[in-house]
């Protein structure tokens, strides 16, 4: 039982999918809650049971709520409801394809709203993530307090791959049965299969399971052991049969046929209850694993047959491969039907060996039934209350008191290479590497420190301009964004918007550095990149694109490529926002995303470059409408939650707050003021930054300004208190932009206390 010095636990929060749907997580979760509730029968476990689209599952009672994997309101009532049921602790099971949104991005939606610590037991690990499954586990790795995978290999791959900490990661095998051992022959009676050598493979039925391996490895094991009947026990995969019907199955059974060995083969198609199943796998002589792919890190197939003491023959997936490395099975390369052969007629041939082989594979099998799953996952779930991290206490400024830019919490993210990412808390997270557009926002904000901070930010800017031309890859006219610590870069090309961005950075960079020798260098690096910036889709690129150019044009008006990026790339955005707008949506797309106030901004700046009042009218439009959008109750200025992202036509919703996006508005509002002198942009400006010191929806500080730091989100009712990169560098800007904003408005200056805190009046 668990350790009497760590918490105990009254209520867990379980989410997964569950029974009645058909498949291996809902059979995961189902399991888990019985063995939980088995072994701590004092804690309660609540399920909240994921709905795949168009389905209507009747649930039993243990399901406390359902969420609808595609509707970001049931994540939001999910995770309020979990707070008020006391849940101490929330328990995910998660796979990819189970949550809504690109590579299940919305489960983070509900995560950031929940208060209890998480834990997240991983069904997949992969070895290549595409950039949206990086992503969504990067930020589950950050969440979590432990990752729980069920075999080495994942933790050697959430190390390597995704550069998580090792003391964040948890092996805890796949549970299994706790049955008693018997003699195949004893079982066979009930399924009618007396006299026969039972081969077995079960689960749902697709390709990826390599079925027809074995299929074209009966004949010559017929040869030998003409008693020989492979059993293909499972339902085909629903997606598969809401694709093709049963098409696949009857491939199978037409390949038998072919092949001459109809009658060794019987399909069973069926989702069968649990005990019928390991009847099933009782009555087995072999179970065969004869997978296609290697990347599948579990098994809980797998698992089952070694606990019931089966000699395995498999492909080498990962799970097989670890599982069965201590002589109870037998490996066969993948798609290779010969090797089968040998492999199953060695067995069936070697009575006394395949007895010895099964008793080894039920000794391992004790060591993952239930109950020690129950007790592992409890130690983990103690453990991750144990740590939980504090919180803020309400109360922050929400005056008008500036403080002036710092250095400190940007030096203490920024090493040899770059900038860092993410922060643990304060401590730089190296797991996590770099990226460009950290970068290329370190590099510009380095240009608007003064006095004192001009030598180490000059500094800093040759650490930032390097990685950013070391990010640019000339072959392809891209530039890459992520790199992990070991300074090796993660991706060929990075997104469009980071190409953007960077562009965005040298040419300001072109214009603002200090040093001439930093100036010709970013005006030659512009002039490599800027041409392929045509080429890009995004409405965020050609906005960042514009900022650039523009900034380059301020210090070198007859730029010829400068200027004919302005101009077509403005034109662009006003194609978009006429093609988007309509009577209460003048904006520029259906939706409302991320650093909303750079279109508005960027096609000012463009307006007031070309002279076009057009384009002006069209900025200053935008940016009071999203003004109002950007707005609470109460009038303070109201991020745009990233729940809003891909929400067509909709009201923003408030959580979570990004940094970003007060730093975007004061910019876009302090640029209509220069260009207008209409003070409501003054105001605007000031609104967005008094959202850094509490005057925001939960009324928390977020900045932390005698640090020179800025916490990482406002969530529905707490501060993310990691100070990653690109919160503390919006903060930054945030202080530069409002000091001269300040200037430009004639605020007066007076000094508020030794520390060189400044109040504007």
């Amino acid at each position: 039982m668990a350790d009497e010095k760590l918490p105990s636990i009254e209520r867990i929060a379980l989410i997964g999918n569950y029974p009645p749907r058909l498949c291996g997580i809902a059979t995961f979760t189902f399991d888990v809650h019985a063995a939980l509730r088995a072994a701590f029968p004092e804690t309660a476990v609540d399920v909240y049971a994921m709905q795949d689209p168009g389905s209507h599952h009747q649930y039993p009672p243990a399901v406390t709520c359902t969420i609808a994997q595609d509707d970001l309101s049931d994540y939001r009532a999910a995770a309020h409801r979990i707070n008020i049921s006391g849940a101490q602790v929330v328990l995910i099971q998660h796979e990819y394809g189970i949550f809504g949104g690109d590579a299940g991005v919305h489960l983070l939606r509900l995560l950031d709203r929940v208060s209890a610590p998480v834990v997240v037991t991983l069904h997949t690990v992969l070895e290549s993530p595409n950039a949206d499954q990086r992503s969504v586990l990067d930020a589950l790795a950050r969440r979590a307090s432990r990752l729980i995978v069920m075999a080495e290999k994942g933790r050697e791959i959430l190390q390597r791959v995704n550069g998580v900490e090792p003391s964040k990661i948890a092996v805890v095998p796949h549970g299994v049965p706790d049955r008693p051992f018997t003699d195949a022959e004893a079982n066979k009676a009930q399924f009618d299969f007396d006299g026969r050598d039972i081969l077995l493979t079960f689960g749902l039925l697709s390709p990826n399971k390599g079925i027809e391996t074995v299929i074209e490895a009966l004949p010559a094991i017929v040869s030998t052991h003409p008693n020989v009947l492979y059993v293909v026990l499972g339902a085909t995969h629903p997606h598969l049969v809401a694709r093709e019907g049963e098409a696949y199955r009857d491939r199978l059974i037409a390949l038998a046929a072919t092949r001459g060995v109809a009658r060794n083969v019987r399909f069973i198609d069926g989702f069968l209850e649990q005990e019928l199943l390991l009847d099933y796998l009782a009555a087995a002589d072999i179970y065969v694993t004869p997978y296609l792919n290697e990347a599948q890190i579990t098994s809980g197939t797998l698992s089952y047959a070694v606990a019931l003491g089966k000699p395995v023959v498999s492909t080498p997936y990962w799970h097989a491969t670890e599982l069965l490395a201590d002589g109870i099975g037998i490996l066969a390369p993948f798609g290779d039907s010969d090797a089968f052969v040998r492999a199953i007629n060695g067995l069936l041939d070697d009575p006394a060996g395949t007895a010895a082989m099964r008793k080894r594979a039920y000794a391992i099998g004790r060591d993952m039934i239930w109950p020690r799953l129950a007790d592992a996952y409890i130690s983990i779930c103690q453990d991750a209350i144990a740590r939980q991290p504090v919180r803020l206490k309400r109360g922050g400024r929400q005056d008008d008191t500036l403080f002036p830019p710092k250095l400190d919490g940007i030096e203490r993210l920024t090493d040899g290479c770059g900038i860092i990412q993410h922060s643990i808390f304060a401590v730089p997270d190296r797991d996590h590497g770099y990226c460009v557009d950290d970068n290329c926002r370190a590099l510009m904000l380095m240009h608007r420190y003064e006095g004192e901070d001009v030598s180490r930010a000059d500094m800093l800017a040759t650490i930032y301009a390097s990685f950013v031309q070391h990010a640019w890859n000339g072959e392809i006219g891209r530039f890459r964004n992520f790199m992990g610590f070991d300074r090796a870069w993660l991706e060929r090309e990075g997104s469009e918007d980071s190409f953007g961005r960077s562009l965005w950075s040298i040419g300001l960079t072109a214009n603002e550095a200090r040093a001439p020798d930093m100036r010709r260098w970013a005006l030659h690096l512009f002039d490599q990149v800027a041409p392929h910036a045509r080429d890009m889709g995004s409405l965020r690129s050609w906005a960042f694109a514009i900022l650039g150019a523009d900034a380059v044009l301020q210090a070198h008006p007859g730029h010829g490529l400068a200027k004919a990026l302005v101009a077509e790339l403005s034109s662009r955005l006003a194609g978009e926002l006429k093609a988007a707008r309509r009577p209460d949506w003048p904006w520029y797309e259906a939706v409302l995303s991320y650093d909303n106030a750079r279109l508005p901004e960027a096609m000012m700046r463009a307006a007031r470059r070309l002279g076009d009042e057009t384009l002006l009218a069209d900025g200053l439009a935008t940016l009071d409408w999203l003004d109002g959008m950007q707005r609470n109750e109460e009038g303070q200025f109201r991020a745009v939650g990233t729940d809003s992202f891909k929400r067509p036509f909709a009201k923003p919703l408030p959580f979570d707050q990004q940094p970003l996006e007060a730093w975007a508005t004061i910019d876009a509002a302090a640029y209509a003021f220069e260009i207008s002198g209409d003070p409501r942009w003054s105001e605007m400006a000031w609104s967005a930054y008094r959202w850094y010191g509490g005057a925001n929806d939960i009324g928390l500080p977020i900045a932390a300004p005698d640090e020179g730091d800025c916490f990482d989100g406002l969530m529905s009712d707490r501060v993310n208190l990691n100070r990653g990169a690109e919160s503390v560098l919006a903060y930054q800007f945030a202080c530069c932009g409002m000091m001269r904003l300040a200037e430009v408005s004639g605020h007066v200056r007076s000094a508020r206390d030794a520390a060189g805190d400044v109040r504007y009046r």
